[in-house]
């Protein structure tokens, strides 16, 4: 795998500077490419002591969309953050018609509205409000965000198996049958996942829509399941005034076993705001106000084991996506200390 991401770094460093200035189609061998990625750089500090202020680059990604038809085309996108190489996106699609296509490789799961939302367009910098030190969250770790509920829980995320993105007047559907192992992992067992999401655009800045989950996971020495819910709403979009995302999941949590080998049961739910204001500045075009909060309980039967992020910001927008930003993250847990993170990044979209 690493040698593909090599020949796909490559193959940027040689594009020339004109073509993608001008986000030019590039042709390869009987397809058309359009190139493209981002860098996230990041510092983050923690109020826990012996934790380190950090600087570090969140995302580094290369991004190449790929058009052989328009029936056939595909994704490859590459993350170098971290020291290393992976890949996220890379999928071919299926076309057969404006209304439905199908998808085959790796992707998202069809399930949350924050993680399906891109991170060039969130104004929350972490989507988990981690805080560096925290470990405080029975069973998923780092803090009880709705985040992390739907990371740890193998909601969100990417994973290996096909898509189907089809819809009808003002409803939508979005589904995913995949490995369940995660993003570059095989299988674990015989079983797959599924995920699926129904949307419903009732004017042209609301929207809402609920999702379900079954997720496989191995229980000892035999197969499993864990189901998920989720209901969430949206009002407004990204760089467009007021707008709010606000989501509430729960279900099984396969990583909490009783002794009988029963899953706990889980809540969580997020709120986020944020108001995009317009600037006439000679750097920047517009600053956004955010707030988040988010709230998570891994064991609904058991007391004081829950706890909250309060997430305050600022973005100031370059153009477009290219923007940098402040968040704060406040942990308040319901037993144990409150601690926090601050954090800055700055966002290069190209």
């Amino acid at each position: 795998m690493n040698r593909v991401l090599l020949v796909l770094a490559l193959l940027v460093a040689f594009i020339p500077a004109d073509a993608l200035q001008a986000q030019a189609e590039i042709s390869a061998r009987g397809a058309t490419l359009r190139m493209g990625g981002r860098l996230h750089a990041q510092f983050q500090s923690s109020s826990v002591e012996d934790t380190e202020a950090d600087f570090f680059f969140r995302r580094a990604r290369l991004i190449a969309d790929v058009t052989v038809t328009d029936f056939w085309s595909g994704r490859v996108q590459a993350d170098f953050a971290g020291g290393g190489a992976s890949l996220q996106d890379a999928y071919v699609r299926m076309n057969f018609a404006d209304n439905f296509r199908v998808s085959m490789g790796q992707f998202k799961r069809a399930f949350d509205l924050f993680e399906l939302s891109s991170s060039t367009e969130l104004s929350i910098i972490e989507r988990d409000g981690r805080v560096a030190g925290v470990s405080a969250c029975t069973g998923v770790g780092r803090v009880c965000s709705y985040g992390r509920f739907i990371s740890r829980l193998a909601l969100g995320g990417r994973d290996q198996g096909v898509r189907v993105e089809t819809g009808f007047g003002q409803f939508s559907f979005l589904g995913t049958i995949t490995n369940g192992a995660g993003a570059n992992s095989s299988d674990e067992n015989d079983q797959k996942s599924l995920s699926g999401r129904l949307t419903f655009q009732a004017t042209d800045d609301i929207a809402v829509s609920a999702q379900f989950a079954r997720h496989d996971f191995v229980n000892g020495l035999e197969d499993d399941y864990a189901n998920a819910w989720a209901v969430d709403g949206e009002y407004g979009g990204f760089r467009d005034g007021l707008h709010v995302q606000a989501a509430l999941t729960g279900g099984d949590n396969w990583r909490i076993l009783d002794g009988e080998g029963d899953p706990s049961t889980f809540m969580a739910w997020q709120a986020v705001g944020s108001w995009y204001l317009p600037l006439s500045t000679e750097r920047f075009v517009a600053w956004e106000p955010l707030f988040r909060i988010s709230s998570g309980d891994p064991n609904t039967d058991v007391d004081d084991d829950a706890g909250l992020i309060f997430t305050p910001g600022v973005m100031l927008y370059v153009q477009g996506r290219n923007k940098v930003g402040f968040n704060v993250d406040f942990w308040s847990p319901e037993t144990g200390d409150s601690e926090w993170s601050l954090k800055f990044q700055s966002f290069l979209y190209f």
